[in-house]
């Protein structure tokens, strides 16, 4: 795993679109998924999602969402 200067690499995905229903995790449209980008850790896929979220505020179905991608990588690990 890379490491930046003392810090870890935790990789995380941010994406978003909208959702079928309030009660679900369905999409609408699977090709409209907005792909924020891939972050190296955490603070900074937060920073990214915050704002995404913020410009969509007045869209109760649109959601976005963090996967924390280093975990599916390497499920064994402790970060």
């Amino acid at each position: 795993m890379t490491v930046q200067g003392d810090k870890k690499q935790l990789l995380h995905l941010v994406f978003g679109g909208e959702l079928e229903s309030l009660q679900g995790l369905d999409f609408k449209d699977l090709n409209a998924l907005d792909i924020v980008g891939i972050f190296p850790d955490y603070a900074s896929a937060l920073e990214a999602w915050k704002s995404k979220a913020q410009m969509t505020v007045d869209n109760a179905h649109m959601r976005y969402f963090i996967v924390h991608m280093h975990r599916l990588l390497d499920p064994d690990s402790k970060a």
